[in-house]
């Protein structure tokens, strides 16, 4: 390798990690606790406020992300420029973030929508009642789905990343290793 990218890789790897793990928790710690509120409304208004809460951390997320992502490609253009696994990984990795950026900001409509029917109480933040609006009940589905989407997918993009960077490794590290090990 040419040089070291220790900066953009950390705004890369940095915004990544933030992104999984801030649905991941929302998922599972959010959305899962409220549940357990006695009050039916209180448990929609609790996950409303906890998600907008989390809104502005996961833009800047995002953004950092984005930026690592771009420098880490320009930075790595003659790479990629020769070896196949570097471009298709690249690709394939551009291609989950914006399908996670899409399901990322799809929650965020959905779950606007599930705030403005917080007053009407619910069993779960996914989980309709019978005496939920169409509007509410559909915001749910939507979001019982999209809740594990981006975790799903940003853990692909977590793994990818690590993929890349052993596709980084030189060749001449790779045989150096392999000898001391015979």
């Amino acid at each position: 390798m040419a040089g070291r990218n220790t900066v953009i890789r950390s705004m890369h790897d940095l915004g990544l990690a933030a992104w999984f793990g801030g649905n991941l928790m929302g998922a599972v710690g959010l959305n899962g606790a409220t549940s357990g509120a006695k009050d039916p409304v209180e448990r929609l208004t609790l996950a409303a406020l906890g998600w907008k809460k989390w809104a502005p951390l996961q833009i800047a997320a995002l953004s950092v992300h984005a930026i690592g992502g771009i420098g880490l490609i320009g930075a790595n253009k003659g790479r990629l420029a020769t070896q196949k696994e570097g471009r298709t990984n690249t690709g394939v990795k551009l291609a989950l973030t914006f399908i996670a950026v899409g399901t990322t900001f799809w929650s965020g409509v959905a779950g606007k929508r599930l705030a403005d029917h917080a007053g009407e109480g619910t069993n779960g933040t996914t989980e309709p009642d019978e005496f939920a609006s169409k509007a509410l009940a559909s915001a749910q589905n939507q979001l019982k789905l999209l809740q594990w989407a981006t975790p799903v997918l940003s853990g692909i993009l977590v793994v990818l990343a690590a993929q890349q960077g052993e596709q980084q490794r030189s060749v001449a590290g790779l045989l150096k290793s392999k000898k001391k090990h015979r």
